[in-house]
């Protein structure tokens, strides 16, 4: 598939200040499974930035957004860990991390 035709999607979250040390752990083990249905959904070139005051900034490149979140909301993999690192935010209202993101949108891109 092409670079022009890859939606690239930007989003925040609020990481807890008194839980970045292990969110940090937790992301340099992240489950085999996990990293396995993200690449069959369709999720390229996935990166997550975490500043000191634990804002939580990521991105993705993936031909069809709904598509991509609706095959991991089918994937039970996700399912645990959605819950395992919803107690790391602030913010969610009840909702999983990938329901409670907030799409940056995008307004310029170097080719």
């Amino acid at each position: 598939m092409s670079q022009a035709s890859q939606e690239r999607v930007c989003f925040t979250l609020q990481v807890r200040r008194d839980r970045l040390a292990e969110y940090r752990e937790r992301h340099a083990e992240v489950w085999p499974e996990m990293l396995d249905a993200l690449r069959r959904h369709g999720w390229h070139n996935y990166s997550l930035f975490l500043r000191p005051d634990g804002l939580l900034v990521g991105y993705f490149e993936t031909a069809d957004l709904q598509a991509a979140l609706k095959g991991m909301d089918a994937e039970p993999v996700n399912e645990r860990w959605q819950r395992q690192m919803a107690p790391f935010f602030e913010d969610l209202d009840g909702r999983r991390p990938d329901e409670g993101f907030l799409r940056i949108d995008e307004i310029f891109h170097l080719a």
